[in-house]
């Protein structure tokens, strides 16, 4: 299953290095087996890591292309993504990957060491805690996307580094009524499917609200 499972990123991510497709290869397994341990992802869904998880994270890759020492926080990272996936992707970006759960941070933090990812620091803390200033905040269905807002906007620098302003790329699976209702035309929603042609992705957004 690992590499077989990990040749739907080769198909959309064709140009990786053979270092990241070693670490993507690694994903599978290093997550079954912390899985076993402390479930960070439900056990149905462990077979289909890289459709669901893995893929669903890079989905932020193919929005934006975060420039050398691109700052990202994640936010209520669980088993690590989107931050693990795009950690890989974008090795010259630093990453922080926080949750409030400790155990999950265990977790990501060992699979970050395993996988030998340089640029990533994991932090079990309250969101509302972490001062830290990032270009991004990217995260995955945590909470209601007005209550995420409310808790990092102080988080977000100002001056930028990239091309698309500073701000929340937010990946969702329902409807996004609430927040067009809230944001109106600041916020620009990408449907998934303009991506990746799985019908898992016919219900996935990305929501990206510069600052």
């Amino acid at each position: 299953m690992g590499i077989m499972g990990a040749e739907i990123i080769y198909h959309y991510f064709p140009d990786l290095t053979e270092d990241q497709r070693s670490k993507f290869e690694s994903l599978y397994n290093l997550y079954k087996e912390w899985n076993e341990k402390i479930n960070v992802i439900s056990r149905k869904d462990i077979e289909q890591l890289y459709e669901h998880h893995v893929l669903h994270s890079l989905a932020i890759a193919k929005f934006i292309q975060f420039t050398q020492g691109t700052k990202i926080l994640d936010v209520g990272t669980g088993g690590g993504f989107p931050g693990i996936p795009l950690a890989i992707v974008f090795p010259d970006t630093h990453f922080l990957l926080a949750d409030s759960i400790g155990k999950k941070i265990r977790v990501v933090t060992e699979i970050a060491i395993s996988l030998g990812l340089k640029n990533v620091i994991c932090q079990s803390e309250r969101i509302e805690k972490i001062e830290l200033k990032v270009d991004f905040v990217v995260s995955r269905a945590v909470t209601q996307f007005p209550q995420l807002f409310e808790w990092v906007i102080k988080n977000i620098k100002g001056e930028q580094r990239n091309s698309l302003r500073n701000g929340i790329l937010y990946l969702k699976g329902d409807d996004t009524i609430e927040e067009e209702k809230i944001f109106k035309n600041k916020l620009q929603i990408i449907q998934l499917q303009s991506y990746f042609k799985e019908e898992f992705f016919s219900t996935k957004r990305l929501l990206y609200l510069p600052k």
